[in-house]
C-alpha cells in the first residue's frame, strides 16, 4: 500500500481530476501496459483526459494482418508484428518532436515488449529476421516515469475480450491468452527500466467505478521510483 495519498474514497470525480494532481509530483510520462482484454487502452484514455495530456494509442485495429493472424498465426505472424514495429516508430518519432514542457503524456504500450510478442509467435528464422530489422532501426524510445502493469488471468481477459464483440477477436483462444500473460510475468519480473506499479485488475474496474479510479489513480501519482503492488481486493480482505 502507498501512503501519502490526497483522496480519500468519498471524494468524487471532480477533485480527482482536477485538484488530485496538483498535490503530488506526477509522472511526465505513463506507459499502461498488460495483455490484451486487461483494460490498458481504456485507463490510458481516462488518465489523459484527467492529466489533459497527449495520449499515445497502438492502433491495433489499423493493422491489415491482424484479423488474419487471429485466424492463421502462423503463417501472418511476422507481417503482423512488423506492421506493429513501425507503427511503433513513427510514434516514437512523434514523441520525440513533442512538446517538452507539455504536462504529461499517457501511452498504451511500451516498446520494449514488441519482443515479447516476437518471441511468442515467431519461428527461429523469422525472430532472426525480425531482430535484424529492430538492430537496423537504431530506436531510441522515451524512457517512462511510471509503467502501469495491467494483471487478469485468462479466464478474465477471454470474458471481457468476448464482451468487447470486435469481430477479429473472436478467434483468441485461451491457450494463446495463458501464454501471453505468462510471457508478460516474465518480463515484468526482470523490468528494472522505470518506476513500476503492477495493478490486479481482475476485480477492479476504474473506468466505471469512480472510487477505484480515485484509489489508482493516488497510487500512480505516489509512485516515483522502485516497484510497488496495487491490489485493493487483498486490502478489504486484511
Amino acid at each position: 500500500m502507498l501512503d501519502g495519498c490526497a483522496i480519500t474514497p468519498h471524494q468524487g470525480t471532480a477533485m480527482a481530476d482536477n485538484h488530485m494532481l496538483l498535490e503530488t509530483n506526477e509522472p511526465r510520462f505513463i506507459v499502461i501496459e498488460g495483455p490484451i482484454g486487461v483494460g490498458k487502452t481504456s485507463l490510458a484514455t481516462r488518465l489523459a483526459h484527467t492529466f489533459n495530456s497527449d495520449l499515445i494509442l497502438e492502433k491495433a485495429e489499423d493493422n491489415p494482418f491482424l484479423e488474419r493472424f487471429y485466424s492463421d498465426p502462423r503463417h501472418a505472424a511476422l507481417p503482423t508484428q512488423l506492421f506493429f514495429l513501425f507503427q511503433r516508430v513513427r510514434q516514437i518519432e512523434q514523441l520525440h518532436q513533442a512538446d517538452l514542457f507539455s504536462p504529461v503524456r499517457v501511452a498504451d504500450f511500451l516498446l520494449d515488449k514488441d519482443r515479447l510478442f516476437a518471441e511468442l509467435n515467431l519461428d527461429h528464422h523469422e525472430l532472426i529476421l525480425y531482430d535484424q530489422v529492430v538492430d537496423s532501426l537504431g530506436l531510441r524510445p522515451p524512457t517512462p516515469d511510471l509503467v502501469v502493469y495491467l494483471q487478469a488471468p485468462a479466464d478474465v481477459l477471454m470474458r471481457r475480450i468476448m464482451s468487447r464483440g470486435i469481430p477479429y477477436e473472436k478467434n483468441i483462444n485461451r491457450d494463446y491468452l495463458e501464454r501471453l500473460g505468462e510471457a508478460y510475468a516474465r518480463f515484468f519480473y526482470n523490468f528494472d527500466a522505470a518506476p513500476l506499479l503492477i495493478v490486479n485488475a481482475a476485480t477492479i474496474d476504474p473506468i466505471h467505478h469512480e472510487v477505484e479510479y480515485e484509489e489508482l489513480l493516488c497510487a500512480i501519482n505516489n509512485v516515483n521510483r522502485g516497484r510497488h503492488f496495487f491490489n485493493p481486493a487483498a486490502q478489504s480482505i486484511a
